[in-house]
């Protein structure tokens, strides 16, 4: 597996952060124009945060105390939506724009703009919805727009290339879920079978993951299966949502020699909400996957061996005022960085609500990555960042 071109990749990916926005739109959104069953809106993320990295690296070359200002976890953006009814039939449409804020000395102004969104819907109120486009995967959904630090800043591994990239932090991608990644897809929803139970199936466009050299061509006879299950209910004053989800999909090569990789994995959790007190419990298993992203991003060749994760959360809301603790760790037998080792993140963040389009945040997180002694990926870094959010 070539490090380095994933070490490269890793920075920009994470402008590969999730839409907070999306599952909050309904309540944000600006409406733009209704008339006609037809209505167009916009919805919008704007956030930056001081932040200080005391990066600890093996081999002691690299140790330093680092400042910047940069986003958080999510990036920046601008999301338009679109909805017409027609007879029966409610079409939709969503495209979202995301932007880093950081320039550099070695890209100037040429700030990313990526379109993490671009999709319509066609949907009835009896047989449910169709989703054509680009959109968020479903395995390891539900993992990370439920994590209780979305808002915040998460981990910054200088192994990964973060500490000084111009994208966003991690969260916790890589220590307890993989990342969702955006991809072309046609996904079909139903919201109605019983009531707070949903489901979700999707074919996505697969990637390589196993060695596409000079010699042989990797390929992939089916596309990439994914699916998603969730059911909401209530007990005792409480609100209990879970979810399951999942991937499926085989990468072959036109050269025999070349293994063939089955890539499968399974995506769970709970969260459970009473009064101001809300706790979470999540996790993974798959193999044959990229424990960063879901579609492989950089490409490093992978193997039919295995990772696995889990998140614990827990956060306390009184009047304006929201704590949060977070752990989280991933063990992987060496699809991420071509080693086995461990990533494990521990945070603490508190936000503070000013309004409905303000929020206040500082956090403290602690990343660790533990490998073999001599392969150089072994880190600690503490962060302490501070930020601002906006939002319509």
């Amino acid at each position: 597996m070539n490090n380095n071109k994933t070490h490269r990749f890793l920075p920009l990916a994470l402008g590969a952060a999730v839409a907070l926005g999306v599952t909050q739109q309904a309540a944000a959104e600006i409406v733009l124009y209704e008339k006609d069953d037809t209505t167009f809106s916009t919805d919008g993320y704007i956030n930056a945060f001081y932040v200080n990295s005391d990066v600890d690296r093996e081999g002691e070359q690299f140790d330093r105390r680092q400042s910047r200002v940069k986003m958080g976890f999510l990036p920046n953006w601008i999301g338009f939506n679109f909805g017409k009814q027609m007879d029966d039939l409610k079409l939709g449409g969503r495209s979202s724009f995301w932007v880093t804020i950081n320039d550099s000395e070695t890209n100037g102004t040429d700030t990313a703009i990526d379109v993490r969104q671009f999709y319509g819907t066609v949907a009835n109120p009896e047989w449910g919805e169709v989703l054509v486009g680009k959109d968020f995967g479903l395995f390891s959904r539900s993992n990370i727009f439920l994590d209780e630090l979305l808002a915040g800043y998460g981990n910054v591994s200088d192994t990964l290339g973060l500490v000084d990239g111009n994208g966003v932090s991690f969260g916790n991608i890589g220590t307890g879920y993989p990342y969702p990644f955006p991809t072309s897809q046609i996904t079909y929803r139903n919201d109605h079978l019983a009531e707070g139970l949903r489901f979700a199936v999707g074919i996505m466009d697969p990637v390589d993951t196993n060695d596409d050299s000079a010699v042989g061509k990797a390929y992939q006879e089916q596309p990439r299966y994914e699916s998603e299950i969730s059911y909401q209910f209530g007990v005792g004053g409480s609100t209990i949502y879970t979810w399951l989800n999942g991937a499926y999909q085989t990468s072959e090569n036109t050269d025999d020699s070349v293994d063939e990789v089955t890539s499968k994995g399974l995506g769970y959790g709970v969260q459970a909400k009473l009064g101001g007190l809300s706790l979470t419990a999540s996790g993974f298993q798959a193999q044959g996957i990229n424990p960063f992203f879901t579609n492989n991003l950089g490409e490093p060749t992978l193997r039919d061996i295995d990772s696995d994760g889990y998140l614990l959360q827990g956060s306390y809301t009184f009047g304006k005022n929201r704590f949060a603790l977070s752990y989280g760790k991933t063990e992987d037998d060496g699809n991420g960085l071509g080693v086995a080792a461990d990533y494990e993140t521990r945070g603490i963040a508190y936000f503070r609500t000013v309004n409905d389009n303000l929020k206040l945040v500082a956090e403290y997180n602690q990343y660790e990555i533990d490998a073999a002694e001599g392969s150089g990926l072994n880190e600690d870094t503490d962060t302490f960042a501070v930020g601002a959010v906006v939002s319509w």
